[in-house]
């Protein structure tokens, strides 16, 4: 623990939280993250740290860190530290984690049943759960990975200690109680470090390679530096690539609302160990702004057969979309247009597919804007012959937060309709109207 005497000290015992914190929530006007790794990387406590310097309801984390015990067995006694502290020139919020475990390690099997039981238990919104249960799998799976190990059978060292845990569910109580799963979440690179460190294994290069590989699986950019020093850890990025909808250089246009400071443990010389996440209002009134790839070529000697295959595959390698239209090319020849639309850091690799499948010599990619609206997806139980089931909604609103179009998921609607044998298009009806019955 830190000398109270030097930092102010706020800390939860869990048999008698000391201090009530209340937290906020951003839902008036819709919201927009931006989470800035770009300088000092990003780990699971400079992530929790930053959400509650941002306005998360201390009592509600802490509560939730807690429940843990109950998943762990032989964990007795936990406390958490949050503090302000100092990080080369700026205040930001420290979260420090200690726990009284007979095993200080798990295998990963145990670390994924810990963090879904203590979600599923803490009751949260759909979106949170599957937050965390993806964070913790994309950890664990790399590690096995790494190890040449099965998910089940893999044992984790710095990965398996409390701390883990108690970041991932953490942070998925705090991002619920700001409403920031509501919105867009942006990204910049997240900077990554270097030199060499010692940890469990040995030396090895930073980034870890827990780290590098889920950065690799999730195609999500880094950058080098600035310091030699391991500054982005497998449990931040875990939680970066399953929360964040798109990287970008640039700050989108956005109105700032809040911002919030998390600190690393070290302090280096010259450069902030500071995580800052900002949450801000769209510009454009009602409309988020988004940019995307848009990839297209000319077809006039491929079948039918090959181009519906060339569109399933784009698809599956992450397109955002994929759209086939009938063509009059030279000579008077029957054609088709393929035109792609998808993430800018996907358009060379999915213009390389594109050619590869259908042979074509060559593609036009060009940037294109685009105006959306906030959208989310809602789980809505739908009871039809007395057959319940569960059709994900997409729900959109503006910025305003209010809703705009509402939408059932076709595959969900389909295979209910399938089991009872109701029409497709009452299926959808039920589920719309119940959707925006809980809405209301």
């Amino acid at each position: 623990m830190s000398n109270p005497s030097t930092t102010e000290t706020v800390i939860y015992e869990i048999d008698n939280i000391t201090k009530k914190v209340k937290g906020r929530k951003f839902m008036a006007r819709g919201v927009v993250t931006l989470v800035d790794c770009r300088v000092a990387g990003i780990s699971g406590d400079m992530f929790l740290g930053a959400l509650i310097d941002l306005g998360a309801d201390s009592e509600k984390v802490v509560d939730a860190i807690e429940s843990l015990k109950d998943h762990i067995e032989g964990c007795r006694r936990v406390e958490v530290d949050i503090r302000d502290v100092v990080r080369g020139g700026f205040r930001a919020k420290k979260v420090d984690f200690r726990a009284e475990m007979e095993k200080p390690e798990m295998k990963g099997i145990d670390l994924i049943r810990v963090v879904e039981e203590a979600a599923a238990d803490l009751g949260l919104r759909e979106e949170a759960k599957r937050f965390a249960s993806k964070t913790v799998r994309t950890l664990v799976s790399a590690e096995a990975k790494l190890h040449g190990a099965t998910v089940r059978e893999v044992h984790l060292h710095e990965a398996g200690m409390f701390d883990t845990p108690a970041e991932i569910v953490g942070s998925a109580v705090a991002l619920e109680g700001l409403g920031l799963f509501d919105g867009k979440v942006y990204s910049t690179p997240v900077a990554v470090g270097g030199g060499a460190f010692k940890f469990s294994h040995g030396v090895v290069s930073s980034p870890a390679p827990a780290t590098l590989e889920i950065l690799r699986s999730k195609g999500f950019p880094m950058i080098g530096g600035p310091v030699e020093s391991e500054l982005a850890t497998p449990t931040g990025v875990s939680i970066l690539v399953n929360l964040v909808d798109e990287a970008v250089s640039f700050y989108p246009p956005i109105k700032p609302r809040a911002v919030g400071y998390g600190a690393g443990a070290r302090d280096f010389a010259g450069v902030p160990n500071v995580l800052r996440i900002v949450v801000g209002e769209p510009l454009d009134y009602g409309l988020l702004r988004d940019e995307v790839a848009v990839i297209e070529t000319n077809l006039d000697d491929v079948t039918g057969e090959v181009v519906g295959h060339v569109a399933e595959k784009i698809l599956r390698e992450g397109a955002r979309d994929v759209s086939i239209l009938p063509a009059f090319m030279k000579k008077g020849r029957p054609g088709h247009i393929v035109k792609v639309i998808a993430d800018l850091d996907d358009a060379e690799r999915l213009s390389r597919i594109l050619m590869e499948e259908t042979g074509s010599l060559g593609v036009r990619v060009y940037p294109c804007g685009r105006r959306i609206l906030l959208r989310r997806s809602i789980p809505v139980e739908v009871e039809v012959g007395g057959v319940k089931a569960t059709v994900s909604v997409k729900v959109a609103k503006d910025s305003r937060g209010r809703i705009v179009q509402v939408k059932p998921e076709y595959e969900d609607a389909r295979r209910l309709s399938e089991e009872t044998g109701l029409p497709l298009k009452e299926i959808l009806r039920l589920a719309e109207e119940k959707a925006r019955r809980t809405l209301r």
